[in-house]
Parts: C-alpha cells; sequence; structure tokens
C-alpha cells in the first residue's frame, strides 16, 4: 500500500531533525566548553549564575553589585568564607573594565552542615554571593560605548558525602545608562542576610573572649533584645581556631551572652582578634539574621599546631574521590539504586509507556500501525514479524533519546524529557513531516509517482524495516507526553548510573509498544480484525485530519517559541512544501517545469522565511523579583522565577506551581479542564494560594534545576508549597477530587 512509503519519508525527516538537535545541543555546549559568552554554568552538582544590579546603570557614585547565584542539587552543598572543618571557600577573580574595583563577598550567615563527626560552615538550596563594585568619578566609558564587559572565574568546592571540586568562567555585559534591576529582589535577600556589625561597645569587657585551658570563653554584650534568652551559633570568621563540631555550653547572664567552646585539636592560629558570626540557632535553612562581632582575644594560647594547605579531613576526601575518578577517567558516577527502588521505576516506566497509547498525541501514527495490523491480519508470520519489528523500533528509539539525553546531562546540559521540542528547527521538521505525511494520506499525491521506482518499491521488499521506522515515527511524536507514573521513573534517571538509566526507558518504549506487541503474538487478536477491503482506502483518508491537527499544534508550539512572526513563516514554508511534494508527483513535462518552479521557489522561501523559523522570540523582561511577593495578590496566574514560591511560603501563603510547556499535551489537558475548574479555582481563592506557572516551552536551565530538585525530568509536574510542611506533588493526569482534596489540607 503506497502509505506505508510515508514511514521512509517519516524517518528520513527525523534523522534530519535529530541531526539538527544535536548540532543545536553540541553548539551550546560547545560554549560552556570554551566559556565563552555565558552568565550560566551547569554541572551535575549546582547551577551558577552571574548577576548584577545597577538601578541607576554604571554610574559613579551609585549602587553597582555583582553576584555569583549558586543553586545546589539537593543535600549538596558549599561553603562559607570559613568552610568549617572539611572544605573550601568559594573564590572569585574578576576582570572588569578599567577603572572599576571589586570588593570582598558580602557573605550571608551561613548554617552549620554537620558530616559524622564534622561539622562544616555553608550554603544550601540557592545562595547569593554579592560584591559591591566601586565606579569612581573618572569612569569613562567612551562617547559610544553602551554597555560593559564583565567577566569573572570562579571556584567552587561543592560537597555532599563526597567533594567535587569544580569552576567556571562566566561573562556578562551591562547597560551603562540603562537600569539592570531584574535581580534586585535577590541582591537585597543576599544583604539583608549578612551579618549587621554590632554597636560599639562602652565597657572594656562588653566583648571579649579569654583562653582557658583548652576551651574559649566567650563574652557578648549588646545583642539586639529579639536574641535575648535564645540558643545562639556562633561562627569563628578565622578557620582552625575553635572546635566546630563540639556543642559548648551557653547561658545568658541578663543582657550578656556567655558560652564557653573547646579549641580545636588542630589549632593552627593564635589570634588577638577573633571575628564571629552570631545568629540565633534554627531547624534546616531557614535564613535569620545575623550579627557581627570583633572579639578581644585575653590569655595565653596552648602551642598551635602546624598549619596544613587543606584540612586533613578535606584531604583524605579530595585524595578518595581522586581514587575513584582515575579508575573511570572522569567525574564520579552516581552510585545506583536498590533493587527495589530500581524495580519501582522499571515497573513505573513500564506502566507510563502502556498509559502513553492513550494520549493524544500518539493517535494518529498508532492508528497507521492499526491499518498495518489489519493488512496481516491473515497471515500469523507477517503479523507477527510486524509487531516485533514495531516494538524493536520503539525500544531502540527510546534508548537513543535516552542516551542522547543523558549524554548531554553528563557534558553540563540542563535537559529533561521532551527536551528535542524546546527547539524551533526540531518543531518545524516535524511539522513538515506530518505536514507531507497528511498530504499522502489525502491522496494529493502519492510517493511512488515521485521517487524513482527502485525508491518505491522498497517497502514491498523490506516491509520488516517499515513496521520499525513506524516505530521511530511512534516515539517522534510521543517523548513530549508524559503519562501517570512516568515522572517519578524519569526523575529518578537523573541519580542512576548510565545502565541503569537506559533500563527505565527501555521498559517505557516496552510500554508503549507492548498492546501492538500482544496483539502481533496473539492469534485470536488477528482473527478479530477485519479483512482487507475499501474500507481501508477511506480509513486512510479520514486519518489525514489526526496528522493536520498535529501539524496545527506543532504551528501553536512553534508560535510559543517564536512568536507570530515565527509561526506564519513556518506556515509559508508548509505550503511551500506542500507545492513541492505535489509537482514532484506530477508526470512528464508537467513534472519537468513545475517541480523545476518549485523547488527554486522552496529554496527562497527557505532562505527568506526560515531564519524567521528558528529564531527565538524576545521574551518580555520579567517583573523584578523583589514584588513578587506584594504582586501576586489576585487569584491570577503569575510567571514562576527561582525564589519566589519561598519567598511566598515564608510570608504564610501557600503556593501552587504548575511547570508546564506549549508542546505538552497532557500538560494543555490539564489546563483546559481541572486547572480551569470553577470548584477548584473557587478552592484556591478561599485558601489564598498563589498561582505561578513555570513555562518550559523554551530551555531554561532554572526550571530544569527546580524539576530535578523534586525528582523529575519532565513536566506536566504540579505542586503545592506550604508554611511548615513538604511540598506535594501531585499526578501527571489531575482530577479535579485530587487538587480538591490536597488543597483542604493545606
Amino acid at each position: 500500500m503506497p502509505s506505508r512509503l510515508s514511514h521512509r519519508l517519516a524517518a528520513t525527516l527525523i534523522f534530519i531533525a535529530a541531526s539538527a538537535l544535536w548540532t543545536s545541543a553540541s553548539a551550546q555546549f560547545g560554549s560552556k566548553l570554551t566559556n565563552q559568552g555565558s552568565s550560566t554554568v551547569t554541572t551535575p552538582h549546582v547551577q551558577a549564575e552571574l548577576i548584577a544590579h545597577a538601578p541607576q546603570g554604571v554610574t559613579p557614585g551609585q549602587p553597582l553589585w555583582l553576584g555569583l547565584q549558586i543553586t545546589h542539587q539537593p543535600d549538596w552543598h558549599t561553603y562559607w568564607k570559613n568552610p568549617g572543618d572539611s572544605g573550601l571557600p568559594t573564590e572569585l577573580s574578576w576582570q572588569l573594565p578599567a577603572g572599576l574595583d571589586a570588593g570582598d563577598i558580602a557573605w550571608p550567615v551561613p548554617h552549620k552542615i554537620a558530616i559524622g563527626t564534622l561539622a562544616n560552615y555553608g550554603y544550601e538550596g540557592t545562595v547569593l554571593l554579592p560584591v559591591p563594585v566601586t565606579v569612581p568619578s573618572t569612569f569613562a566609558p567612551g562617547p559610544l560605548a553602551k554597555d560593559i564587559t564583565v567577566q569573572l572565574k570562579a571556584s567552587w568546592l561543592v560537597c555532599r558525602k563526597e567533594c567535587i571540586p569544580e569552576e567556571g568562567q562566566f561573562t556578562l555585559q551591562l547597560p551603562i545608562r540603562s537600569t539592570t534591576a531584574l535581580n534586585g529582589a535577590a541582591f537585597d535577600a543576599a544583604l539583608k542576610a549578612q551579618p549587621q556589625a554590632l554597636p560599639s561597645a562602652t565597657a572594656s569587657d562588653a566583648r571579649q573572649a579569654r583562653v582557658d585551658g583548652d576551651s574559649l570563653q566567650v563574652r557578648v554584650q549588646g545583642l539586639p533584645a529579639a536574641l535575648h534568652g535564645k540558643t545562639l551559633d556562633l561562627y569563628p570568621e578565622t578557620p582552625e581556631v575553635l572546635h566546630n563540631a563540639a556543642p559548648g555550653t551557653q547561658q545568658w547572664d541578663g543582657t550578656v551572652w556567655t558560652a564557653r567552646i573547646p579549641l580545636a585539636e588542630q589549632r593552627s592560629g593564635s589570634p588577638t582578634l577573633l571575628p564571629v558570626v552570631l545568629a540565633e540557632r534554627v531547624q534546616g535553612t531557614t535564613p535569620r539574621p545575623g550579627y557581627r562581632a570583633e572579639l578581644q582575644v585575653l590569655g595565653t594560647w596552648p602551642a598551635a599546631a602546624t598549619k596544613a594547605a587543606v584540612s586533613p579531613a578535606l584531604e583524605a576526601a579530595l585524595q578518595a574521590n581522586a581514587a575513584i575518578a582515575s579508575g573511570s577517567g572522569g567525574p564520579l558516577a552516581p552510585s545506583g539504586a536498590s533493587s527495589l527502588t530500581l524495580t519501582a521505576a522499571l515497573l513505573g516506566a513500564l506502566l507510563g509507556g502502556l498509559i502513553l497509547n492513550l494520549m493524544p498525541c500518539v493517535f494518529p501514527v498508532l492508528a497507521i500501525k492499526v491499518v498495518g495490523f489489519t493488512r496481516h491480519a491473515q497471515d500469523r508470520r507477517a503479523h507477527r514479524t510486524s509487531g516485533l519489528a514495531y516494538t524493536a523500533g520503539v525500544v531502540l528509539s527510546f534508548l537513543a533519546l535516552g542516551a542522547l539525553m543523558l549524554g548531554l546531562r553528563a557534558a553540563g546540559e540542563a535537559v529533561g524529557w521532551g527536551f528535542q521540542l524546546q527547539s524551533p528547527a526540531v518543531v518545524a521538521a516535524l511539522a513538515g513531516l506530518f505536514t507531507l505525511i497528511g498530504l499522502n494520506l489525502a491522496g494529493v499525491f502519492e510517493f511512488g509517482n515521485m521517487l524513482p521506482s527502485s525508491v518505491a518499491s522498497l517497502q514491498a521488499r523490506h516491509p520488516v524495516a517499515d513496521s520499525f521506522l513506524t516505530g521511530v515515527l511512534a516515539v517522534a511524536v510521543a517523548s513530549p507526553c508524559t503519562a501517570p507514573f512516568m515522572g517519578a521513573s524519569m526523575g529518578l534517571t537523573a541519580t542512576l548510573p548510565a545502565a541503569q538509566a537506559l533500563a527505565v526507558f527501555a521498559a517505557l518504549g516496552l510500554g508503549l509498544a507492548l498492546p501492538y506487541l500482544a496483539a502481533s503474538l496473539w492469534p485470536a487478536v488477528a482473527r478479530a480484525l477485519p479483512r482487507p477491503g475499501a474500507w481501508m482506502d477511506t480509513f486512510r483518508r479520514f486519518m489525514a485530519f489526526p496528522m493536520f491537527a498535529t501539524v496545527v499544534w506543532l504551528v501553536w508550539v512553534l508560535g510559543q517559541q517564536s512568536g507570530i512572526d515565527g509561526a506564519a513563516a513556518l506556515l509559508i514554508l508548509l505550503v511551500g512544501l506542500g507545492l513541492l511534494a505535489w509537482s514532484l508527483a506530477l508526470q512528464g513535462r508537467a513534472r519537468r517545469w513545475l517541480g523545476s518552479v518549485a523547488t527554486v521557489a522552496m529554496a527562497l522561501l527557505l532562505w527568506a522565511f526560515g531564519p524567521h523559523v528558528t529564531r527565538m522570540a524576545d521574551l518580555a523582561e520579567a517583573p523584578a523579583s523583589s514584588t513578587a511577593t506584594t504582586a501576586i495578590t489576585a487569584q491570577s496566574w503569575q510567571p514562576w522565577a527561582p525564589g519566589a514560591a519561598e519567598q511566598l511560603v515564608a510570608s504564610g501563603r501557600p503556593v501552587f506551581v504548575d511547570f508546564t510547556a506549549a508542546w505538552c499535551v497532557t500538560c494543555q489537558y490539564n489546563k483546559k479542564t481541572t486547572l480551569a475548574n470553577a470548584e477548584v479555582l473557587a478552592d484556591l481563592q478561599a485558601k489564598n494560594v498563589a498561582l505561578l506557572r513555570a513555562d518550559w516551552t523554551r530551555r531554561d536551565p532554572r526550571i530544569t534545576t527546580a524539576l530535578a530538585q523534586l525528582g523529575r525530568n519532565g513536566v506536566p509536574v504540579y505542586v503545592f508549597y506550604r508554611p511548615g510542611k513538604p511540598p506535594v506533588v501531585l499526578t501527571e493526569v489531575l482530577s479535579v477530587d485530587e487538587v480538591r482534596s490536597t488543597i483542604a489540607e493545606l
């Protein structure tokens, strides 16, 4: 049947689209390898971004702040200026235009991170390390200069139970005369987290520390009244002086805080002035104000140990990591999941792939497969061979897609499930593919009339390959969909070794192919299928309409990425593609002349309109995150930004975040049904729930990182954040009852 020849062209176009995607991804990664022109560096453990705050532009006498914002993966941390027992502080080396001078890091108050018998001082979650920059009155960038270029080389040590030294080079351009204030809230929060200097004390013994044997007696007066009677944490700025893990003793003597803290066993310094930071002891990593005091040290220090370049604990950790890494020739590999966890992930992927057959994005290709089954219904051997070939195409395509995703992640790219549809070139290629298939199914042209006879006869000579390519096509259209049970399994692949992660992808593919594999192996199913006949031609033409509906959806997706001009350009190219296919299917002189004209016309259309298709539309400037908490007052969806949910929850307000994408069919279904339900909206309003929407239509490493922190790597993901409680992640296909019952528990 000629329609099956469409699968040959389908495979060719999918290969072209995948090649374009790989080229794009390689180019993006190449910028990270060379570290040129990027303000963001992503590793498997952190995402680091160079940001700025210059509300009055780069002007003498006006504030200019630069900062490195580090977002850690769950359970990973970096270090404060005094890292504690095992660690290294983050170091920043600036390359600024002549005249500008960068100050020291305004370190936020750290948290104590206990690891076994050690205690470190550092940061988890998201932290901003701000740096003030002085713009002198002599700063003269030139009359034609519109912006300045800031370059930063940063190095940090990121640890969980193991420690990984990392570094990155960052480049950021700042307008000289225009405002740069998008990150104002982040800098405001970081500066509020910087310890405040205590007022000058009048009494000579108001703030002092006295050496008493193997301990230090600390006495601090003048702390704010809000801290009186509270248990405090003391963070010494000078390393290797105090025993960081020892609890010590403390008490309040009226308004004076006193403490007895053991000295470090490997103490390497004997300072006469000991600067410390004091903050209320809290659970977790909740931000709290800190206060800085400089303690006069009295008494005689015991003999100090020889100072080491790095602490013995850190040296041992780094040597152990180096030994492990040298065995694999690369970075540390994930340790793997337990057999129970891996079994649950494989079962979830299998069930998710099975349910994926019911998603509307897969229906057009699967309907074509049903027609193929019907043709072989009376030939059991051909029927079985077709089912096995289709299954092989599905499973191998999922493995290839999974391997590409894992490879990009290992290379530092922040990608997740459905990442290929974040590329306008891939979306446009798929739109062209489905346009040609739709026109062929509708009878506008036959591939056998436009291809050489040797090519046109391939499907008759290689039916197994034809079924295999149908499986490839099914994966191409199924990849942007997410079904129940898929989310947790796909998210787990980020933490698994490559072999286990690929096994999860294979289970997903097997689930998608399972109904048709079972049908091909079960004779009763074959006997139940209708016999071939005239109805098949009618059904074939009918199936053109789901194909065209898929094209409409893809054009809409591209419009979200490239704007209305990009969508219009794609429509023009699709018209030209249809004309070219029709003209090449003609016979004789008409084909020769019209085909030549259509070929030239298509080349001109690609030259004129192709750049509009692949050009990303400019995003409107999001409102400054400083207004995130106050701006979300009405019952309406607001754009998601890193830290916005946490700010709202800190103010006592519950938050609902919708991680979505235009190319995600499941997302759009939930948005038009459950999330538009009047009862759901009324419940959200009654509980004063803030609504945030994280749009992943275009590649956004910040959203990818947020999804990874939730144990997911694809959309949709729906999360309720509640004050004082852990977040609640809902299922992929939402129901009204599920959402309402969760709201009732807020």
